[in-house]
């Protein structure tokens, strides 16, 4: 009799089963196979395309009028994420270090020099297990999502590269995986952006208003930004002046920084510079590294200089800001410096507005320490063997006569 029901009224009893859900699904389901008998629960879970376990539930509800509830949301694959909380934040650390900006500044897109399976490899170095990780693809996924573009673009490709170009990033990485969350360090990445001009002209860029340019940008009026990111809560300093930036005025913009951070931190003891190796700042420029012992020695602190190796300074992570800070100005006329300063100060770097300040003092160009007194200073120089430009640690125990010597200079 049961056959010539399912016969006869199949179409009417599947449309109206399926349009129950939960236990009233699961009770219509076994009421249906109780009622055939014997081997009732294989015939319905055919013709429902249920599972016998399903049918099961339902006989159990029915007879003792308990219902299971139904974790919907505990269904599915959970996100790879929640599985590992640490996840984004540990691929972040691995690529943000290693990602550069576009090099035209033509947008704020970031290209990364890491493979996917590298990074693999450097999340298992930090503790994860292969079995652990999600699959490439997935990681490909999270790391597109978190602002990292995998795909290399001929554009952002160094021009050229020195053989101790990998020694010199892997060194990079293991200052930055020792010194990363201690409180006790400040670590900075500085630049300097191409000097500004000041006037009616247009720096190539749209604006919804009818802003009008000259045709030649001829002017001998400039503004050069001195940047200083902090690594450790994103911050960034502009520091804006009409004269060169020489070594001079970064030597003390970097010790402004250092004291207003020490002052919120009596802990600080250790500033790490990330840097290019530019005519200014890098590591033979006598007069430059001589005030960098000076600081060393003024405030006892142990001040390390990493750099990036040359062709890749786009990968120092303050690179980025200028890339922020044209397409923020661009399309507007900076035709005075109170016009270039309110700029910087409006744009925004990770959500937050940057503290804009402008030097007034001019400073001499071309000062040099003699070949003596620098052999002194540089016996307080510790340089990593190989990379002796790219690397150098200077500890405040070395330097105690660094001050002496300055008040004889």
């Amino acid at each position: 009799m049961i056959q010539d029901f399912f016969t006869k009224f199949k179409d009417i009893l599947h449309d109206t089963i399926n349009k129950l859900t939960g236990s009233d699904k699961r009770i219509a389901l076994a009421k249906t196979a109780k009622a055939y008998g014997k081997g009732g629960q294989s015939l319905v879970a055919e013709e429902f395309n249920v599972s016998r376990d399903t049918i099961r539930k339902g006989l159990y509800e029915m007879e003792t009028g308990i219902c299971y509830e139904d974790a919907f949301y505990l269904r599915g694959r959970k996100k790879a994420e929640e599985k590992l909380p640490d996840l984004l934040k540990d691929i972040k650390e691995i690529v943000d270090g290693q990602s550069q900006t576009d090099p035209n500044f033509k947008t704020t897109r970031l290209f990364t020099r890491l493979t996917i399976e590298k990074i693999r490899e450097q999340l298992i170095e930090k503790g994860y297990t292969d079995e652990e990780l999600p699959s490439n693809q997935t990681l490909n996924t999270k790391t597109n999502q978190l602002g990292y573009k995998l795909d290399k673009v001929k554009k952002t490709k160094p021009a050229k590269k020195i053989k101790e170009t990998d020694v010199i990033f892997e060194n990079l990485k293991n200052v930055n995986d020792e010194y990363h969350d201690k409180d006790n360090v400040l670590r900075l990445s500085i630049d300097t952006k191409d000097r500004v001009k000041i006037g009616p002209f247009s720096r190539g860029g749209k604006s919804r208003t009818n802003t009008q340019a000259v045709d030649h940008d001829f002017g001998n009026e400039f503004m050069t930004p001195f940047g200083i990111l902090d690594l450790s809560n994103d911050h960034l300093e502009l520091v804006f002046t009409k004269s060169k930036v020489t070594a001079d005025f970064m030597v003390d913009a970097i010790e402004t920084y250092w004291l207003q951070q020490k002052s919120q931190n009596p802990e600080l003891d250790t500033l790490i510079i990330n840097a290019d190796n530019g005519p200014e700042n890098n590591s033979r420029r006598t007069q430059f590294m001589k005030r960098i012992i000076e600081l060393s020695a003024k405030y006892d602190v142990k001040v390390i200089m990493a750099y990036y190796p040359p062709y890749h300074s786009k990968y120092n992570p303050v690179e980025r800001a200028w890339g922020v800070l044209e397409q923020h100005w661009n399309g507007d006329i900076l035709d005075s410096e109170k016009a270039i300063l309110g700029f910087a100060k409006s744009m925004t770097w990770k959500g937050k507005h940057p503290r804009v300040t402008l030097v007034e003092e001019i400073y001499e160009t071309g000062k040099k320490v003699g070949k003596k007194v620098m052999e002194e200073y540089e016996k307080m120089i510790d340089r990593l063997k190989g990379i002796e430009k790219w690397f150098v640690e200077i500890h405040p125990q070395k330097c105690k006569g660094a001050l002496e010597m300055a008040m004889k200079v």
